[in-house]
C-alpha cells in the first residue's frame, strides 16, 4: 500500500546539529525555529515518501585545507513549512572526524573557499540582502564583511599570492525600454532586436563579468572589469560557475572562458575559448584559438607549466566528446590525452606530484575515477561499483570525492588511489538511510530490433515479492544524451518511484554517453527513430518476467523523455495504460523557433523546417509528436512550467488541449514559478503527489 495517501505520516523537528556534530562559535544569529537545519525524523514506516525525500541533506562544494587535515563543504536542508532551501557551511576534520557546523543562520551562507594559506575562509553571505564576499576563521568565528558591490557578487576566487580577489557581477550593458523612455518608468515591456534574449530559465538583462581587485585582508578596493565593457559573459550561460575561471599560479593572469559572439550568432555556436587576461600589462589573449567546439574548465600545474582543460571538437555540438587537453605553456604544445577512448572526461584536478590527472568518467552507466599519466597518455581505472562519482580532490594519502548512487544521496568518502577502495566520512544523512528501506538495483543488457545491445536498469519496490505481480514504469531519458547512470535526483527518484509500489525499467536508449561514440551520436537527426525502438525493446523484453504485469504499464519522461513519452503515445500499440510528461517537446516545427539555444536545435533536428531540400530535417519534423495525435488513446498527464525557456510551456499546453481535443482523459499541472526543473519543496512535494495519484488511478 502507499503510504503517500495517508499523509503526513512523519513529525519533523527541526534542530540544530545532530549528536556526531558540534556548532561553531557563531556570532550572527542564534539558532531557532527559523533556521533550517537538518530534520530530526523519526519514521513511521520504512518506506520513502515524498517529505522524506525533500528531508536530506544536499551536500555541495568540497574543498580541502592547504595543509589537508581538514574538509570545509557545504550542506542545504529544505523546509516545507517555509517553502524554501538553505545552505551552511561545515568543516570536518580528516583526522579526528569531528564535524563543525560553521554557520547557522536564516539566510543563505555558500561558495566557501579556504585562503591559500589556510588562515580564513571566505564565502558569500546574504546577510544584507545583497550576495557579498565575507570571511571567517576556520572554526567559525569572527565574521566580516569584506565586499561592498552594489548588486551583490555571484562568485569569486583569491589569487595565490593572497594580493587580489577577482569575483563575478552581473552588468548591465543593454539599453531597456526605460533607459530608451524615461518618462515610461513604469513600463514592463521588453524591446528586442536580436536573438539570445532570454536563456533557460532567465531573461538575459545582464551579462556576467569578470572584475579583479586588490586584497589587503579586509576590504576589496580598485576594482576592475577585465571584460572591458562589452557584451560578453563569463562565466558561460547557463550552467557555468567559477570552474570556468582561474588565476595561474603566479597570480600574474586570470584565465576565463568565454564566447565572444552576439545575437544570433551567439544562438548557433558552442564555439568557447579559454582567454588569457594579463594583470600587469592588461592584455588579453585567445589560448584555445581556432579549436572550435566548447573549451573551458582551465585547471594548472602547481608549476605553471601546463594548463589542462575540457574540449569539444565540433561548433555546433554541445554533446560532441568532452576530450582532456594539455597544453604546454611554454611552447603552446596540446596534447589530447584522452584520444584513445570514447569516453567523456570531465571535473579533472592534477596530481600532488604533478605526473598525472585525475578525471571522473562515464561508461557503461556509472561514472568512475580515472587518472591518466602526463608523459605516456596511459589511462588507469581506479574505481569500480553501482554508483556515480561527482567531484574528487587529492589528499595527503587519499582522494577526497563525493558519490551518489540511485540508493544513496551524496555523501564525502576517502577513496584509495591504488585500489579504489571507498570509505564514507561525511554520514550527514545517515539517521534517515537508517531507518529507509531501499528497493534493490539490478541492470541487464537486452537485445535491440538492430541486433545492437543496450543496458537497463530495473529498481524493484522493497520488500520485494517475486511470487506477486506489479505495475511497471518505462523511464524515458532527457538530455537527449544524457546517461541513466547511477544519479540521485529529487525529482526523478527510482527509490521513490519504486517505494510506491512499481518496477522501474530505465534503459540506457541510442543517443546515450558511456557506450561509445556511435552509440551516442545515433539520435541526432532521429529523433523517433532507432532509440524509440531501443524503449520498446526494454519494456517488451521487461514484461517477460513473471512479476511484471503487462497490462499494466505506464511510461514517464521529461524534456527529451518527455518528448518520448508524447511520441510513444502515438505509437505504442497499446502498451501503456498512462503517461506522464515532464517539459516535453511536442510539436517540432514550433519547438525549432521557441528555444533558445539554436545550435541545440540545428544539430539534433537536423536544421530549419522551412528548409525543404534537407531530408534530415524533414525527416524529423515528419516524426513529431504531434503528427500522431490522431492514435492517442491512453490518458496522459502534461506537467509544464512557465519559466522554461529552453522548451516553452506552450508545448505542453498544446499537448494537452490536443489530448482533450481527441476526448483523451488528461491532466496539466502548471507551474508558473518554476523553470525546466522543479526546484521549491512544496511545489516539490504536489509533484511528487500528483505523479502517483495519477499512475495508481490507471495502474492499480
Amino acid at each position: 500500500m502507499r503510504y503517500l495517501k495517508f499523509l503526513p505520516i512523519i513529525a519533523i523537528l527541526f534542530v540544530a546539529c545532530s549528536q556526531n556534530e558540534k556548532l561553531g562559535n557563531n556570532n550572527s544569529t542564534s539558532v531557532n525555529d527559523s533556521v533550517i537545519s537538518k530534520p530530526n525524523l523519526k519514521l513511521n514506516s520504512d518506506i520513502m515518501t515524498a517529505e522524506v525525500l525533500w528531508s536530506f541533506g544536499r551536500i555541495s562544494e568540497v574543498q580541502l585545507s592547504p595543509d589537508k587535515s581538514t574538509i570545509i563543504y557545504g550542506v542545504t536542508y529544505y523546509s516545507k513549512e517555509q517553502n524554501k532551501g538553505n545552505n551552511d557551511i561545515y568543516s570536518l576534520n580528516l583526522k579526528t572526524k569531528v564535524k563543525t557546523r560553521l554557520t547557522a543562520t536564516t539566510f543563505a551562507e555558500f561558495n566557501a573557499v579556504l585562503k591559500p594559506d589556510g588562515s580564513k575562509i571566505g564565502f558569500l553571505s546574504t546577510e544584507t540582502g545583497e550576495s557579498q564576499l565575507w570571511e571567517m576563521n576556520p572554526d567559525g568565528t569572527d565574521k566580516t564583511q569584506i565586499s561592498y558591490i552594489e548588486g551583490g557578487i555571484n562568485g569569486f576566487k583569491y589569487s595565490p599570492n593572497m594580493s587580489k580577489i577577482l569575483y563575478i557581477a552581473d552588468v548591465e550593458l543593454d539599453t531597456t525600454a526605460i533607459h530608451k523612455y524615461p518618462d515610461l518608468d513604469k513600463t514592463t515591456g521588453r524591446i528586442m532586436t536580436d536573438m539570445m534574449y532570454r536563456h533557460w530559465d532567465n531573461w538575459v538583462d545582464a551579462y556576467s563579468h569578470i572584475f579583479v581587485a586588490d586584497y589587503n585582508g579586509k576590504k576589496l578596493s580598485n576594482n576592475t572589469d577585465i571584460m572591458l565593457n562589452e557584451k560578453w559573459e563569463s562565466p558561460v550561460r547557463p550552467w557555468g560557475g567559477m570552474e570556468q575561471i582561474e588565476f595561474t599560479p603566479n597570480s600574474k593572469k586570470i584565465a576565463y572562458t568565454c564566447r565572444k559572439k552576439r545575437g544570433v550568432e551567439y544562438s548557433k555556436s558552442t564555439n568557447t575559448d579559454i582567454y588569457f587576461y594579463d594583470l600587469e600589462t592588461k592584455e588579453t589573449k585567445n589560448i584555445t584559438k581556432g579549436m572550435m567546439g566548447y573549451d573551458m574548465q582551465p585547471v594548472f600545474s602547481a608549476d605553471g607549466k601546463f594548463m589542462a582543460f575540457s574540449s569539444m571538437d565540433r561548433d555546433g555540438y554541445e554533446s560532441d566528446k568532452s576530450r582532456l587537453i594539455i597544453i604546454n605553456l611554454e611552447n603552446n604544445e596540446k596534447t589530447d590525452l584522452t584520444a584513445n577512448i570514447e569516453q567523456n572526461a570531465t571535473n579533472f584536478i592534477f596530481s600532488n606530484d604533478g605526473k598525472s590527472i585525475y578525471f571522473i568518467s562515464d561508461w557503461h552507466a556509472t561514472d568512475e575515477i580515472y587518472s591518466v599519466n602526463i608523459n605516456s597518455k596511459e589511462i588507469k581505472k581506479i574505481t569500480q561499483g553501482v554508483h556515480n562519482y561527482t567531484s574528487i580532490i587529492e589528499g595527503k594519502d587519499n582522494l577526497i570525492a563525493t558519490r551518489v548512487s540511485m540508493s544513496n544521496p551524496a555523501e564525502i568518502y576517502l577513496v584509495d588511489k591504488n585500489t579504489g577502495k571507498d570509505t564514507e566520512i561525511s554520514f550527514e544523512n545517515k539517521e534517515i538511510m537508517s531507518q529507509i528501506t531501499m528497493g534493490e538495483v539490478k541492470s541487464k543488457w537486452v537485445k535491440t530490433t538492430d541486433g545492437k545491445e543496450e543496458f537497463v536498469w530495473y529498481i524493484y519496490p522493497p520488500h520485494f515479492d517475486s511470487t506477486k505481480t506489479y505495475p511497471a514504469i518505462l523511464y524515458c531519458e532527457g538530455g537527449p544524451q544524457s546517461t541513466v547512470s547511477q544519479f540521485w535526483s529529487y525529482r526523478w527518484n527510482f527509490q521513490m518511484m519504486a517505494a510506491n509500489g512499481y518496477i522501474i525499467v530505465a534503459p540506457n536508449r541510442r543517443g546515450l554517453p558511456g557506450f561509445g561514440i556511435e552509440w551516442n551520436e545515433q539520435i541526432s537527426g532521429d529523433y523517433g527513430g532507432q532509440n524509440m525502438k531501443d524503449y520498446l525493446s526494454a519494456i517488451d523484453d521487461a514484461t517477460k518476467l513473471p512479476y511484471i504485469d503487462k497490462n499494466r504499464l505506464g511510461a514517464v519522461g521529461a524534456s527529451y523523455g518527455g518528448f518520448s513519452v508524447y511520441w510513444l503515445a502515438g505509437n505504442h500499440n497499446k502498451r501503456f495504460k498512462a503517461f506522464i510528461a515532464h517539459n516535453g517537446i511536442f510539436d517540432l516545427e514550433a519547438q525549432y523557433t521557441e528555444t533558445d539555444e539554436m545550435w541545440f536545435a540545428n544539430w539534433d533536428l537536423g536544421g530549419a523546417y522551412w528548409d525543404l531540400n534537407n531530408k534530415i530535417a524533414q525527416n524529423t519534423y515528419k516524426n513529431s509528436p504531434h503528427r500522431f495525435v490522431q492514435n492517442w488513446d491512453t490518458p496522459i498527464y502534461v506537467i509544464h512550467s512557465d519559466r522554461d525557456y529552453r522548451i516553452a510551456y506552450t508545448q505542453g499546453m498544446s499537448a494537452f488541449n490536443a489530448a482533450r481535443l481527441r476526448g483523451i482523459e488528461a491532466k496539466w499541472l502548471y507551474f508558473p514559478d518554476e523553470t525546466h526543473f522543479v526546484v521549491k519543496p512544496q511545489n516539490g512535494i504536489l509533484w511528487q503527489r500528483e505523479f502517483f495519484s495519477w499512475l495508481d488511478k490507471y495502474l492499480k
